[in-house]
């Protein structure tokens, strides 16, 4: 072999070596923990068992920020990606965050005109209550918690691949949120529900009458899919097996790695 093409070989070997694979064939996970109102300690469990569903599935790569400045599609430097790179977003997040408005619109966009995918843990209801676009987005703002003891959950769609699994009741020990406008059936489909006979309704902090109490919901926003989840103010809930193929399908179906009816229904009680 001529020293020439010895030569040229070897520096196409030297820049495979040197150069990263950058398509891995993995989607990217955006996952943010960002709290500007109460402080959950379960943010740094939540995002960790995402970062290990995703490692361990082999589906996605989790890149974990405590604060939004990847929420942005500003070119930025020093190797930091904005969210040209990523596939969705995970939010557990509480208050007004710091995002300026190139920021807010670029993360609308994100999800309504590019067909990517939104994930609501627990308090992102709880967050930008001044940013009603945001409200729309997610379907819900928060409206305190009346309860946190053991409840009886209505697994309401169990042909949903993030609820399939499931039996039609389940009990869970957490905080139980309950949400008011803009939530209404009429634009999300409830997966999962309160069962109102497992709770006080004359609790104090009970605002809604109608005794729908949703936890868990999905929705079309634009091009994109949202995915909400109101579970997970204790790590255990983390932790549950049941759980945790709940996540791990909800971030699929966000991606766009698996199909489900997200038409919005009216309840069948």
């Amino acid at each position: 072999m001529p020293a020439r093409i010895r030569f040229g070989l070897f520096l196409l070997l030297c820049a495979a070596v040197a150069s990263p694979q950058t398509h891995s064939g993995k989607k990217h996970l955006l996952a943010i923990g960002a709290s500007k109102g109460f402080q959950h300690d379960s943010i740094s469990h939540a995002m960790a068992t995402y970062e290990r569903l995703g490692r361990e599935s082999g589906l996605w790569d989790t890149f974990i920020r405590t604060d939004t400045q990847l929420l942005t599609k500003k070119k930025l430097g020093n190797n930091a990606k904005n969210l040209d790179y990523f596939d969705a977003v995970y939010f557990y997040t509480t208050g007004e965050l710091d995002m300026d408005e190139e920021q807010k619109a670029a993360l609308l966009s994100f999800v309504r005109d590019e067909g990517k995918g939104f994930i609501g843990g627990h308090s992102a209801a709880d967050t930008f209550y001044q940013w009603h676009e945001y409200g729309d987005m997610i379907g819900a703002y928060f409206d305190l918690h009346p309860w946190h003891k053991l409840v009886r959950v209505n697994v309401e769609d169990r042909a949903f691949p993030a609820t399939r699994h499931l039996p039609a009741q389940i009990e869970v020990t957490d905080e139980i949120y309950q949400f008011k406008e803009p939530y209404s059936r009429e634009h999300v489909r409830v997966l999962m529900s309160i069962d109102p006979s497992s709770v006080d309704l004359n609790a104090k902090m009970v605002h809604r009458t109608d005794r729908d109490f949703a936890l868990v919901w999905v929705k079309r926003y634009g091009k994109g899919r949202v995915f909400f989840n109101a579970l997970g103010h204790e790590d255990q809930i983390y932790d549950r097996p049941d759980m945790q193929k709940l996540m791990l399908e909800s971030v699929k179906w966000v991606m766009g790695l698996s199909e489900g009816d997200s038409t919005p229904r009216p309840r069948t009680d």
